[in-house]
C-alpha cells in the first residue's frame, strides 16, 4: 500500500490540486448562496440530491474519484488512445442529433434519466488530446500548409457539429486551440488575418454598410496612389491591394449578413448588437415596432441580464453582503445566476475582495499551466498543456467579460464555479490529465 501511494503522489504538482479545491469550494458556496431557500433543513437538502448545490457536491465527489483514477493511469495511455477518444467524442456529438433534448434554446444535450450530458463539453478534452497526438508525431512538419490545415480540421470539426446543435458559445471555445498552434509554429499572418476579420465584423456593426464599403474603397485607392512610384513591384502590389479590397468588401456585404442571419440565432445576434449599443437590424420585428415599444423591448431583452449582473456586482461593495444576505442574486433578479452569470453571485456575496481572490486563483492557475507546459520534455505533453491553458483562458476571460458587459453573452460556464455536472467533470479531467502528464515530465511520450 505504501509503494502504491508513493507511486500516485510521485512528481505531482500539489499546488494545482489546492487551487482546484479552492475554486470548487468557492463554486459550491456561490451555488448555495444563489439557490438555498430560507427554512429548508440544510443537512437534509444538502444530501438529498434535490437542490442544485447538493447535486453539484455529488458531481464534485464523482469528479474527485475520476481524477484519482486519472492519477493512477500510466502517462503513455493518453498518447496511445488519443485518436480513439477523439473518434468517440465525434460519435457522441453525432448521437446528439437523433437523441437530443432541447433545453434553453440549445439542442446539444442528451438526457439520461435525471442527468443531462453535453458531448460538446467533453469533446474539449478529446480535441486537446488529439491535437497533442498529431503535433507530436515525428512525421508531422507543422511548417507545411497541409499539416496546418489538418490540425485546423481536428479542431474545427467538433466546432461545426456544435454550431449545428445551436451551441455557438461552446463552438467558439474550440477556436482557442489556435493559440496552441501559434505556439507550435503557426505563421503570425494567420492570427493577423483572424484579428482583421474580427475588426471588419465589428466595423460592420458600428458603421452603416454603404459607408463602410466607401471607406474600404477609399483606403484601397489611397494605398494604390501612395505606392504608384514603386515601379518594380507595382503590378504585384496593385493586384494584392485590389484582391484584399474585394475580399473585405465581399465579407462585409455578403459573409457578415449570412453569419448573422443563418449561422447565429436571433438572441445571439441581439446580444452582440446590444454590446455595442445598437439595434438588431436582422430582427424582423424591429422595423414594425414604435420607438417606445422598441425601447421597452430593449430594456426587457438580452441586455437585461447584463444590466442586472452589473447591478448585483456593484451592490456587493468591497467585502460583499455575505453568503445569504445578497438580494439581486438571491431573489432571481439576475437570470442564470448559478450558471453563466455566477460571477455576479460571487461579486454580490463576497464583494470586490472576493472577486479579486477568485480572479487571483485563476491567474495563479493559468500561470502555473504555462510553467508546466514549458518544462515538458515531450511535445505531446507541452501541446496538451497549452491546450488546457487555452480552454481555461477562453472560458475565464469571456465569462467574466460578458458578466460585466465587456463581451457578448455567449453562454459558457466559469470553470469549477458554474453549476453543471458535465462542465465540472470535463474541467476536472482536463486538469488532472495535465497533472498526470506533468508528474512524468521527464518522459518523452509518443
Amino acid at each position: 500500500m505504501r509503494n502504491h501511494s508513493s507511486t500516485i503522489s510521485k512528481g505531482i504538482d500539489w499546488s494545482l490540486i489546492w487551487i482546484y479545491l479552492a475554486l470548487v469550494v468557492i463554486g459550491l458556496s456561490a451555488i448555495f448562496a444563489a439557490t438555498y431557500q430560507e427554512g429548508d433543513p440544510f443537512l437534509q437538502t444538502f444530501l438529498a440530491f434535490k437542490t442544485d448545490y447538493s447535486k453539484q457536491f455529488y458531481f464534485f465527489l464523482i469528479a474527485v474519484v475520476v481524477g484519482f483514477f486519472i492519477l493512477l493511469t500510466d502517462s503513455k495511455f493518453y498518447p496511445a488512445t488519443a485518436n480513439f477518444w477523439y473518434v468517440v467524442g465525434l460519435l457522441f456529438l453525432l448521437l446528439v442529433f437523433p437523441f437530443h433534448s432541447r433545453i434553453k434554446g440549445t439542442e446539444s444535450i442528451i438526457r439520461i434519466g435525471a442527468f443531462n450530458f453535453q458531448p460538446a463539453e467533453f469533446c474539449k478534452l478529446f480535441v486537446a488530446l488529439a491535437l497533442a497526438k498529431y503535433l507530436s508525431r515525428p512525421e508531422t512538419n507543422f511548417n507545411l500548409p497541409r499539416a496546418q490545415l489538418l490540425a485546423a480540421f481536428i479542431v474545427l470539426l467538433p466546432a461545426v457539429l456544435a454550431i449545428l446543435q445551436s451551441e455557438t458559445g461552446l463552438a467558439l471555445v474550440y477556436f482557442a486551440f489556435f493559440m496552441v498552434m501559434y505556439r507550435e509554429g503557426l505563421p503570425a499572418v494567420i492570427p493577423a488575418i483572424a484579428f482583421s476579420l474580427a475588426l471588419l465584423i465589428i466595423a460592420s456593426i458600428l458603421i452603416p454598410p454603404n459607408v463602410l464599403a466607401l471607406l474600404l474603397t477609399g483606403v484601397a485607392l489611397f494605398l494604390i496612389w501612395s505606392s504608384r512610384r514603386q515601379s518594380r513591384r507595382r503590378r504585384q502590389l496593385f493586384t494584392s491591394i485590389i484582391l484584399i479590397w474585394a475580399i473585405a468588401v465581399g465579407i462585409q456585404r455578403f459573409a457578415v449578413p449570412l453569419i448573422f442571419e443563418k449561422v447565429l440565432q436571433r438572441h445571439q445576434v441581439e446580444r452582440i448588437y446590444n454590446l455595442f449599443g445598437k439595434d438588431n437590424p436582422y430582427d424582423p420585428m424591429q422595423t414594425v415596432l414604435s420607438e417606445s415599444d422598441a425601447k421597452k423591448k430593449k430594456e426587457s431583452g438580452s441586455s437585461y441580464n447584463v444590466r442586472q449582473s452589473k447591478i448585483a456586482i456593484g451592490s456587493g461593495g468591497f467585502f460583499g453582503k455575505g453568503l445569504l444576505s445578497a438580494t439581486q442574486t438571491r431573489y432571481d433578479f439576475v437570470p442564470e445566476q448559478r450558471t453563466d452569470f455566477i460571477f455576479c453571485t460571487v461579486g454580490e456575496g463576497f464583494g470586490f475582495a472576493g472577486s479579486m481572490l477568485l480572479l487571483g486563483l485563476y491567474l495563479a492557475l493559468l500561470l502555473k499551466m504555462i510553467t508546466i507546459a514549458e518544462r515538458q520534455r515531450s511535445v505531446f505533453s507541452r501541446v496538451y498543456a497549452y491546450g488546457v491553458f487555452s480552454v481555461f483562458f477562453f472560458h475565464v476571460i469571456i465569462n467574466v467579460a460578458m458578466t460585466i458587459g465587456l463581451a457578448p453573452v455567449i453562454g459558457i460556464p466559469l470553470p469549477f464555479i458554474s453549476y453543471g455536472g458535465t462542465s465540472l467533470l470535463t474541467f476536472t479531467m482536463l486538469l488532472f490529465v495535465l497533472i498526470r502528464l506533468d508528474a512524468d515530465r521527464q518522459m518523452v511520450l509518443r
